[in-house]
């Protein structure tokens, strides 16, 4: 776990109304609090380290901008995941993202793979974490399968076990449609895994490690540089606020576990332009800062 120069447990409420007052470090700590979650559902949603990055600058400016129009309504969390929600639905499409994959032509692509050994190869990164690093770049590969709203959906919804109650917030939907639509996209994701992927069923052929070697020479995992495990903080399941159900006794549970097991990894550190923003002449005027 990184150390922090603040402290965490102060709550949205305080830092909101210091940095209204006219304290920038209220103001950063604020931004500091919720980085990490906005960088980690955009990594999940794009499938890329350095779009996550730009993603969570943009929302990030597009919180400090708009903080003076936040009314409580809902909490803050949730208020920056309806930021989240419309910037991710409405962005431009990413790297890996593209009009029409679909799980089809996803599975096609991993059956057309070669199957190599990794020591046929030497690599400075263990040949663990190069395997590691495969299995989630296909999972989140698998995500993008999914249309953006039931990506999102499925990221508050299943990984970060949001309630109904907030995710239809979010989404701006009622509960039962957010239930309804959740339930719609992980049987999508979970019966692509079940015919195709050897972690859920064994007597699927794919594998992680047969596969890496493969995804390296396609530039879908760096051997220098391990997006998805650099800067590890934890894992999902353990940040996240349990859910009062369990969902223990249902056979989708070891998917969800498959997914919450993928790191929780630090953000970037403070970017520039943000330091910046708050540096500028329109938000020192807004926030009263010196």
């Amino acid at each position: 776990m990184r150390s922090t120069s603040f402290d965490i447990t102060v709550s949205d409420t305080i830092l909101i109304e210091k940095s209204l007052a006219g304290d920038k470090i209220a103001l950063e700590n604020l931004i500091k609090k919720h980085q990490d979650w906005i960088y980690n559902v955009a990594l999940t949603f794009t499938g890329d380290s350095d779009e996550a990055a730009d993603l969570t600058q943009e929302v990030l400016i597009k919180v400090i901008t708009k903080l003076t129009s936040f009314q409580k309504k809902s909490s803050f969390k949730t208020w920056v995941y309806r930021i989240v929600k419309n910037h991710f639905l409405n962005m431009k499409r990413g790297k890996y993202e593209t009009n029409s994959l679909s799980f089809d032509e996803f599975g096609q692509g991993l059956d057309q793979l070669p199957n190599e050994p990794l020591s046929n190869y030497s690599f400075e990164v263990e040949n663990k974490l190069l395997v590691k690093e495969a299995k989630i770049s296909c999972m989140k590969g698998m995500l993008l399968c999914l249309d953006r709203e039931q990506r999102m959906i499925y990221i508050i919804g299943e990984l970060f076990e949001f309630t109904d109650s907030i995710g239809s917030e979010i989404m701006e939907i009622s509960k039962e449609n957010f239930r309804v639509k959740l339930h719609r996209a992980k049987k999508q994701l979970y019966n692509f895994m079940n015919n195709k992927c050897g972690l859920i069923n064994k007597k699927n052929p794919c594998r992680c490690a047969r596969k890496t070697v493969g995804f390296i020479k396609m530039g879908f995992v760096d051997p220098v540089n391990l997006h998805f495990q650099k800067k590890t903080i934890t894992s999902i399941n353990k940040v996240i606020d349990k859910k009062i159900e369990t969902y223990k006794e249902e056979i989708t549970s070891q998917y969800q576990k498959l997914y919450q097991e993928h790191p929780f990894v630090q953000s970037p550190v403070m970017l520039q332009s943000i330091k910046d923003l708050l540096s500028s002449k329109t938000i020192k005027e807004t926030f009263n800062f010196e």
